[in-house]
């Protein structure tokens, strides 16, 4: 069975990789993500990746599984996406030093007509940053393409004290969860 992975995040990518599928295809979605209007973080996440399985899902045969995701950083009561710029990064960088976070990722499978969304969060402590320590981070260029404006799995390890919940979440992919949702679908991966 053809698995489709709607996402043009190199992370997502190689943690699908990691599961070893047989027969797995990128094509990621092209729309833009417009979130619904006053949406819990949960909602707000199962319903961008609804809509990109949902875009990606209408150009594949019936029978293909279609993986959508979409991350998002939550504090203070709102989401932090991508930077838009450099500045907007250390803005999201020095709001998340010395305190605690939420990474919420919602994922969809759509597979012959049949649609399943769900979301997982985990809980992200940051350990305190000073300014020059957030302009260097910001100078790497990692942060640009990640929600939050870090990313763990690279040097913004060094920024994270620990995690509740699921690493892989915090990545942009929750595999735990993921292998359980792929099951309700029917598909036995392990």
């Amino acid at each position: 069975m053809q698995i489709v992975l709607a996402s043009a995040s190199p992370r997502r990518r190689q943690l699908m990789e990691m599961l070893d599928l047989p027969d797995l295809t990128v094509i990621p979605a092209q729309g833009a993500e417009v979130p619904p209007a006053h949406a819990e973080p949960g909602e707000l996440v199962t319903a961008l990746s609804a809509a990109k399985a949902r875009e990606v899902a209408a150009l594949v045969p019936d029978g293909a599984l279609v993986v959508g995701a979409d991350t998002i950083v939550w504090v203070d009561g709102r989401p932090f996406g991508k930077p838009h710029s450099e500045v907007e990064a250390a803005q999201m960088l020095r709001t998340l030093s010395g305190r605690a976070h939420e990474v919420y990722t919602g994922v969809t499978l759509i597979r012959s007509g049949e649609e399943l969304s769900e979301w997982e969060r985990s809980r992200v402590f940051f350990r305190s940053l000073s300014p020059e320590e957030i302009s260097r981070y910001v100078a790497t260029g990692e942060p640009m393409d990640k929600a939050g404006a870090y990313g763990a799995q690279g040097l913004g390890a060094l920024l994270v004290e620990r995690i509740e919940g699921d690493f892989f979440n915090v990545m942009g992919l929750p595999l735990c969860h993921l292998g359980q949702m792929f099951k309700k679908l029917g598909v036995e991966i392990l």
